[in-house]
């Protein structure tokens, strides 16, 4: 049996139709906040493109696998008799995938009418390109999130895969998944939640739209007060090839900033003269690289101004504030971020260790309510491993 949950979502079951990228993230989520999430994996595991043991698998955290081939009608049976006892299901085909295996809103709203349907994809289930194939990169390119990242008179940068898959698709899905299960409780009725990278990216770039409509902001990357323009919100490198974060926004940051680089008695342009910045920045670069990083930490400690270390990721867990907060844990040998966000009462915990595939397929579904009979046929039916 699982073993008694604590987080705010404990007593919350979820069905995960396994796939890869944001939907597997927006489980995470789920299961780290203490709701039991079964992941349906496929028999045979497709491609992720990122070979690696299962133990390193981190998305796949908190959950038990179970293997199954949906396009046998057992598991399509399996699934749905699964759902009539969940508060939710995910999935992460292609529009159309799902209706075409038995499995789409239609048919598991039957089987339970108080169900909450989530579906991640990049594009949507409507519009042009729903069909298209595409990962995270093609999805934030359409928003104007990617075309903002980057420096001037360079090209965008790719943001890692944060602001589509997991910032604009996990974790959109998850809340909506939580907000539909609330209203769910009130009303009785289930109810699709589209969760589209397109979408949830574009919502990310809200105030960066609303402070170009105040003509605060321009389309010309790498000129706008968060963007890398502005001298004091940029990276610099330090003596010892290193790099150090300056987020001084405020007049009373920038001004203990120039104490600290020892250039307040210096005729320097205004923080805010924007034809100023490149002699602000030339000369912000100047002052850093004498010394080195740990050296203007040391320097800038207790002082009233937003500089940072950039750390790696070898680096980032040893920080002693990160240390402090058990911002990273380990499970089974393996340096992880912790849940978040935290809970004073119902914490959050990391359940178990990415299972490989079809680790727990007999004992999970017995969990379900499967007896060994039931498991014994599915499997001469080969619906199940």
């Amino acid at each position: 049996m699982e073993k008694d949950k604590t987080g705010p979502l404990a007593g919350v079951k979820v069905v995960e139709l396994g796939g890869i990228g944001p939907g597997p993230f927006g489980s995470m989520i789920l299961s780290d906040m203490g709701a039991e999430v079964l992941r349906i994996d496929r028999i045979v595991a497709s491609d992720s493109g990122v070979p690696m043991d299962d133990r390193f698998n981190l998305l796949n955290r908190g959950r038990r696998s179970v293997a199954m081939d949906l396009k046998k009608p057992e598991s399509v049976t399996l699934v749905k008799r699964l759902l009539g006892q969940a508060d939710a299901v995910i999935e992460g085909f292609r529009p159309g995938v799902a209706e075409r295996l038995g499995l789409g809103p239609d048919d598991c709203l039957a089987a339970n009418p108080a169900l909450v349907y989530g579906r991640m994809t990049g594009w949507g289930q409507e519009g042009p390109l729903s069909q298209a194939p595409g990962h995270d990169l093609n999805y934030i390119a359409l928003t104007g999130a990617l075309h903002s990242i980057g420096t001037r008179n360079g090209p965008p940068v790719p943001p890692l895969n944060l602001v589509g898959d997991f910032g604009g698709g996990g974790l959109y899905l998850a809340f909506g998944i939580v907000c539909a299960i609330l209203e769910a409780r009130q009303s009785g009725k289930g109810q699709v939640v589209d969760a589209a990278m397109v979408d949830g990216a574009s919502s990310l770039m809200t105030l960066i739209y609303g402070m170009r409509a105040a003509g605060a902001w321009t389309d010309e990357r790498g000129t706008n007060r968060l963007d890398s323009g502005a001298p004091w919100y940029n990276v610099y490198e330090t003596k010892d090839g290193r790099y150090i974060a300056l987020a001084s926004n405020e007049p009373r940051f920038y001004k203990v900033t120039l104490e600290l680089l020892g250039l307040d008695g210096e005729t320097l342009p205004g923080q805010h003269d924007r034809d100023g910045w490149p002699t602000l920045h030339n000369r912000f670069a100047e002052v850093f690289r004498q010394r080195t990083r740990d050296e203007w930490c040391a320097l800038a400690e207790g002082a009233e101004t937003c500089l940072s270390p950039v750390l790696s990721l070898a680096e980032a867990p040893l920080h002693p504030h990160n240390r402090a907060r058990g911002t990273f844990v380990e499970v089974d040998g393996v340096v992880q971020p912790a849940p978040a966000p935290r809970f004073s009462r119902t914490k959050a915990t990391i359940q178990r260790g990415p299972a490989a595939v079809g680790e727990h397929t007999d004992e999970a579904l017995t969990d379900w309510g499967l007896s060994a009979s039931e498991l014994a046929a599915l499997r001469t039916a080969e619906a199940i491993m």
